[in-house]
């Protein structure tokens, strides 16, 4: 079980703190705001209100007692920044912070956060590429241009085992799972693909774009 703090009790710390009480882990939430974190309080294990760049109010949390530190202050930049920078200096042992546009996330690389989120370039890239093709089902973005992709299986390669298709080589993507009407399976050279099946391929957009 991981211990979790999250500075900011907005849409996005919300969605955060419900998929981790999914998950077990044990939350504590901060927000300056009292009637965001009573919002809170059903998904957490713990809450304070208070100003998350005060020192003495955030080294009475214990920071380095938390696995992960995520801040997703939204209104305020120079609150996020102050608030990241603070947490790495009363020693948290893993910081992530919320960006919205590219030098906000360099700012914030550059002063104590060990990684960032990007929400809305993140949504953006995945909502383009699944409508720019129909044969685009979703995106899973891993790095700047290697994603994982679910297609629907080509009418080219209907009837087609999988060693025949030879994707790897004739392609450079690999597929790593197969969903069929009712399950998700591993791929085996010998399975026929049908137009009924969808695959979840990891490569780059350039090449999934030259295969479909």
């Amino acid at each position: 079980m991981k211990s979790v703090l999250i500075i900011g009790a907005g849409p996005f710390g919300i969605h955060i703190a419900k998929r981790m009480s999914d998950l077990r882990c044990e939350i504590m939430v901060v927000d300056s705001d009292e009637e965001r974190v009573n919002a809170i309080l059903p998904l957490v294990t713990n809450s304070q209100i208070g100003d998350s760049t005060n020192e003495d109010f955030m080294e009475s949390l214990g920071i380095p007692d938390f696995d992960v530190c995520i801040v997703t202050i939204s209104d305020s930049f120079q609150d996020l920044l102050e608030t990241t920078a603070l947490l790495k200096e009363l020693g948290a042992r893993k910081v992530i912070a919320r960006a919205k546009n590219d030098v906000q996330e360099k700012f914030l690389l550059r002063n104590g956060a060990d990684e960032t989120v990007y929400p809305e370039k993140l949504t953006a890239i995945r909502l383009a590429t699944k409508e720019a093709s129909d044969d685009i089902l979703d995106v899973f973005q891993l790095d700047h241009d290697i994603n994982i992709y679910e297609i629907r299986v080509p009418d080219s390669w209907h009837n087609k085992t999988i060693a025949e298709l030879d994707v790897r080589k004739k392609h450079h993507l690999n597929i790593i799972a197969i969903r069929t009407s009712d399950q998700l399976v591993v791929p085996m050279p010998d399975m026929v693909l049908t137009t009924d099946y969808t695959l979840l391929l990891i490569g780059s957009v350039e090449n999934i774009r030259k295969a479909i």
